[in-house]
């Protein structure tokens, strides 16, 4: 029930957003606007899944099955809009991975946090080279790129240290025991919990190698610079001349915001963070929030309904391997 809650609260916020601006005032500037720069936001931004998309086919070497990686993309990217600081996305991304690209869920959990240990390094880098070139966002910024880079640090552990991973699992797990759930199936998924985390950092260290981080770099940065690109265009579409590298501090800066919320996916706290560093940087008031809430429009909730069709073609067998974490008694016994 408490999730409803939060995702009203999230509702309400872009609720207040659009009738501060007004609604007419909303529907005429987005009638005004260059349709087909809006058209090519949306097309760069579904690039920009497609490169997402291929980075993970990457990770685990398959990135020219590039069907079934946009659609698993797709779904991961859907479960992490509507949960708190996106935390849905990874394991639901290796679920759909284990159905469609036939990999083993270590592998997918693998995956998905080497994406999001490189994706925020670059956030990391990004905002302390902003803190030194624009000061008027400095103590943001230095906030942001040591939460972010803090991140990092504790993705580093699991994902790449067994045995401080499967520490930190055993200090979470007497919290599962206190849970209203059978023994058995506590049981089973401690079992399949330190087995899966021992499968996920052996397929890490696998991956690691300098060639291949070179590449994650390369492609994560490009991943980042494309969604930037795309707000670009957004602006241009309004007719608002702005930098691309106050785009870049914006997009980032927004995005931590949303992230630190704890919002789902970030709604309501990014549309609003957006329009206030857009001001900041000499935007209007009310011309900075449709431009916040049209790029929302054209990027979260275009990129959410295509997941929510393709995680409806997938949700059984989705839901089946949840239940072989949980329901099925067979494996080793806890020790």
């Amino acid at each position: 029930m408490k999730r409803y809650y939060v995702l009203s609260l999230s509702l309400i916020l872009v609720a207040v957003l659009i009738l501060w601006i007004g609604p007419l005032n909303l529907l005429k500037e987005i009638g005004s606007a260059n349709w087909l720069l809006l058209l090519l936001a949306v097309i760069i931004h579904l690039l920009g899944v497609g490169l997402r998309a291929f980075r993970w086919g990457f990770i685990i070497n398959k990135p020219w099955d590039f069907k079934n990686n946009f659609v698993v993309k797709t779904i991961g990217l859907f479960a992490g809009n509507f949960s708190p600081v996106r935390s849905a996305g990874e394991p639901v991304t290796a679920l759909a991975g284990k159905k469609i690209n036939e990999i083993e869920v270590s592998e997918g959990l693998s995956a998905g946090l080497t994406e999001r240990f490189f994706d925020l390094v670059i956030v990391g880098i990004f905002l302390i080279a902003s803190s030194f070139l624009i000061p008027k966002i400095r103590f943001l910024s230095i906030i942001g790129a040591i939460l972010s880079l803090g991140m990092v640090a504790l993705i580093y552990v699991v994902n790449w240290r067994e045995s401080s991973s499967i520490m930190i699992y055993k200090k979470i797990h007497p919290f599962l025991e206190k849970l209203p759930i059978k023994a058995e199936v506590i049981d089973n998924f401690y079992n399949k919990a330190i087995k899966g985390l021992q499968g996920m950092v052996e397929y890490t260290r696998s991956f690691t190698s300098f060639k291949n981080m070179s590449i994650m770099i390369f492609l994560s940065i490009s991943c980042w610079l494309i969604e930037c690109l795309r707000l670009l265009v957004v602006f241009y579409a309004f007719d608002v001349e702005i930098s691309l590298v106050s785009v870049i501090i914006i997009f980032l800066l927004a995005n931590f915001i949303g992230v630190v919320s704890a919002l789902p996916g970030g709604i309501g706290s990014i549309e609003l963070s957006m329009t206030g560093l857009f001001v900041l940087f000499g935007v209007s008031g009310d011309l900075a929030g449709i431009i916040a809430l049209t790029d929302r429009l054209l990027s979260f909730w275009i990129v959410s309904f295509l997941g929510l069709i393709f995680s409806s073609f997938y949700a059984h067998e989705i839901l089946d391997e949840i239940k072989k974490y949980t329901l099925d008694s067979k494996g080793m016994k806890k020790s």
